[in-house]
Order: C-alpha cells, then sequence, then structure tokens
C-alpha cells in the first residue's frame, strides 16, 4: 500500500512538473505580426474580384500596390497607379488599422484610411477599407495581402 501511494505521488510530481517546463507559444500581438511590406494577390471593388496576382485578365493591376507597415510608426501606402502617400499608422484594436496624416492626402479621405482586419498570419493579411475609394469609382475594396 505505502508503495503505491509513493509511485502515485512520484507520477503526480513529474507531470506537474512536465506541465511546468512546457512553454506555451504565444501568438505574437497583430500590431507586431502586421509590421511587414504587403503586396497584393487580390484585391475585390464592391464583391468583383479586379485583380488576381499572375492574372492575365485582370480588370485593374494592382501589381504596384505596396503597404509598408515595417518602420512603426511609419506607413509608405503606394496605390494601385503608383501613388505614394506617407504617414503613420496605428493598430487601435486587433480588427482595426488606421493609416493618418497621409501626405500628400488621398482624394476624398482627409489624410487617414481606415481598413478593418478580416484576418492575418505571418504571409497574409486579409483588410477591407471602411470607406469608400473615390480612386476607383467610391468602390469598397477588399485586399488580399501577401508578405513574400
Amino acid at each position: 500500500m505505502r508503495k503505491t501511494q509513493s509511485i502515485a505521488f512520484f507520477s503526480a510530481l513529474a507531470l506537474f512538473s512536465v506541465i511546468l517546463s512546457c512553454k506555451s507559444n504565444k501568438v505574437a500581438p497583430v500590431s507586431e505580426r502586421i509590421a511587414k511590406v504587403w503586396t497584393a494577390s487580390k484585391v475585390d471593388e464592391n464583391s468583383t474580384t479586379v485583380y488576381t496576382k499572375g492574372a492575365t485578365n485582370n480588370i485593374r493591376n494592382y501589381a504596384g500596390f505596396k503597404l509598408d507597415l515595417s518602420a512603426a510608426p511609419t506607413v509608405r501606402y503606394t496605390e494601385y497607379d503608383g501613388n505614394v502617400f506617407v504617414g503613420q499608422y496605428s493598430v487601435p484594436d486587433d480588427n482595426t488599422l488606421k493609416l493618418t496624416n497621409l501626405n500628400p492626402s488621398p482624394t476624398g479621405d482627409n489624410g487617414s484610411i481606415t481598413f478593418t482586419i478580416n484576418s492575418i498570419d505571418d504571409t497574409n493579411l486579409k483588410l477591407t477599407r471602411t470607406s469608400a475609394s473615390q480612386k476607383t469609382g467610391g468602390t469598397t475594396n477588399v485586399y488580399t495581402l501577401t508578405n513574400p
């Protein structure tokens, strides 16, 4: 009986030690995971896919689109037509990306653009612009971006 209790005690102690020694893989906050250079792999304007990377029948050419968030809090935002805007960015919560103080100011945006972060992982970021883009004819755009 005494031997059984000792085995149970040491087994429980060993299990407890193993549990304590295991390190959990914590996921970095969105503000850290987003700090990369992102390029377009797919863009939808009002639910119509207008660009897919590598496709030959694109309606609009987003090959030059770039969202450079690699030097926080500075953003370099290059639209599909090659216009570059420089300002600051913030991630006020896990679902929002705000570009502010953009210079020059994008048409109709008062220097700010806000996106909803739909999803993010190490190499993919999906954003939905919260306001219509005047540059694309008043469409609401969804950007699927990659970090090569």
